[in-house]
């Protein structure tokens, strides 16, 4: 959630009125924001289970305080439900986080971490990268299930197909750090027709 080589010497990250450069790490990591890597870290020595388990219960935490925390028992009969619908072997569970995990299995991680939090706030980095075509339909399916009014997904890609799967409400097209254009969907189309100028 933040680098301490990093300063930012103009703007701001605002939700709400709150900037979140102004909160700590852990402050951040309740504001119902995920991010997902176009090159997702491999993490030896925590296991994915617990760390599934973690997330889970600092966002469930945050939305009802009065909610008790899983024990770790009791959270590996509650995942199973969604291992079952993302087709994860439970064996999963018990190994380091991403480590020599596939493309798609790193994928499908990330989404399953998507349905235990259901952030408000959903920023996919390259979804995309790194899948094959059937993989691809896969996880734009799911992202397209996983849409709704109650959250807003932010899709950063130079892969235009994913559009295909997903309604989206606005394009905006970045060069050199800066928003040059912004519009609806039709300016998807422009840009294949003839890239952008």
């Amino acid at each position: 959630m933040w680098n301490p080589e990093y300063k930012v010497v103009w703007w701001g990250i605002k939700i709400w009125n709150k900037n979140l450069l102004e909160l700590s790490p852990e402050q951040r990591s309740n504001e119902w924001i995920f991010l997902s890597f176009q090159n997702v870290p491999e993490i030896k020595w925590i296991k994915l289970s617990e760390y599934l388990r973690t997330i889970y219960n600092i966002s469930i935490k945050s939305k009802k305080t009065e909610i008790k925390e899983l024990t770790p028992f009791v959270f590996k009969r509650f995942i199973k439900k969604y291992l079952s619908e993302l087709e994860i072997n439970d064996k999963f569970l018990e190994r380091d986080l991403n480590v020599w995990f596939s493309w798609w299995e790193k994928r499908k991680i990330e989404i399953l971490q998507m349905k235990l939090i259901w952030p408000k706030y959903i920023i996919l980095d390259e979804i995309d990268s790194g899948l094959d075509l059937d993989a691809f339909k896969t996880v734009a399916n799911i992202l397209k299930n996983i849409s709704n009014e109650n959250n807003s997904l932010i899709i950063i890609t130079h892969y235009f197909k994913i559009l295909e799967f997903i309604n989206i409400d606005k394009i905006y097209v970045m060069k050199e750090w800066k928003i040059v254009n912004e519009w609806w969907k039709e300016l998807v189309n422009e840009i294949i027709e003839k890239w952008f100028e």
